[in-house]
């Protein structure tokens, strides 16, 4: 695949189809209008006999051909790249590496981390927002690496494990005080009386903590929402009720004794992260040196 010499300009627009996981994507990317995508896709699959991609009723899964050509012609595609384009012009040597991922975990402790790379000379740019439109954004190439809350789908992407968060249930000394051994002997409903603090109206976290922990169903509706688990931590420290947070981002205010744990279960509920990238976009070893760093980082969380 293909049977003979391919245009280039045809493989370029079937990697950005294979990495983008759509054509409309690609075309972005590309700078291409969606039809010319679709027909220069369609040229090389007549090419070469064989179809490419699975159309979805969103988007595109690539077949065992697609992925094999991709193997095979991402690297020199990508070093030809960066040998003709912008990325060779000497100014260019220092490209930033663009990264994204949940504002509280790189704030608290990615950027920390990193600190080393960027006062060696790395350039960075980071990026905060939720794990899917991340990731989508990463197939149409608007990042480089994306610190994924789950696993992504497809098998355009590449994702190594990180390492997993704890979620604990908190509050402030008072609220602990006021509650005494009552959550031990009646369970949840102790806390019906205490303000819930979360970062959205539906409560993924709490209510996921409820399933893990307590076997039951969440029965109550948050008194104080802020969308900033950072800003959950802090309400919560001021004494505003109780919350479910990661333990990374209250863990010195539980050692100072400004936070209690309200519940210690020997299973808590976890959740893995990923760091994700697009395989074959990294000609020059920018990308792999800031991941490399961050999951040695990650070993240490």
């Amino acid at each position: 695949m293909p049977a003979g010499p391919a245009d280039l300009n045809l493989l370029r627009t079937f990697l950005a189809v294979h990495r983008a996981g759509s054509f409309t994507a690609a075309a972005q990317v590309l700078g291409l209008s969606q039809p010319t995508v679709t027909t220069q896709i369609r040229a090389l699959e007549r090419q070469g006999g064989r179809e490419l991609f699975e159309r979805l009723p969103r988007g595109v899964a690539p077949t065992p051909a697609a992925d094999e050509l991709a193997a095979r012609i991402a690297g020199p595609l990508d070093a030809l790249a960066a040998a003709t384009g912008p990325g060779a012009r000497p100014e260019a040597e220092g490209e930033p590496v663009h990264l994204a991922g949940p504002a509280e975990l790189l704030g608290t402790l990615v950027l920390p981390a990193l600190a080393p790379l960027v006062a060696e000379g790395v350039r960075l740019r980071v990026t905060a927002g939720l794990t899917e439109p991340l990731l989508e954004e990463l197939r149409a190439g608007r990042h480089d690496l994306v610190i994924a809350t789950s696993r992504p789908r497809g098998r355009a992407l590449s994702a190594v494990p990180m390492g997993d968060e704890e979620f604990v249930l908190v509050a402030a000394p008072v609220w602990a005080e006021r509650l005494g051994g009552r959550l031990a002997a009646e369970g949840p409903a102790a806390l019906h009386g205490v303000p819930l603090v979360a970062y959205a109206e539906d409560l993924p976290i709490v209510r996921r903590y409820w399933r893990h922990v307590f076997g039951r169903r969440l029965a109550c509706r948050a008194a104080l929402t802020v969308p900033d688990l950072r800003g959950v931590v802090a309400a919560v420290a001021a004494g505003a009720g109780f919350a479910v947070v990661p333990r990374y981002l209250c863990a010195d205010r539980l050692a100072d004794g400004r936070l209690v744990l309200l519940d210690d279960p020997e299973d808590p509920p976890i959740n893995t992260g990923y760091l994700v990238e697009r395989p074959g976009a990294d000609p020059d070893g920018r990308v792999a040196r800031v991941r490399d760093h961050l999951l040695a980082a990650a070993r240490t969380w």
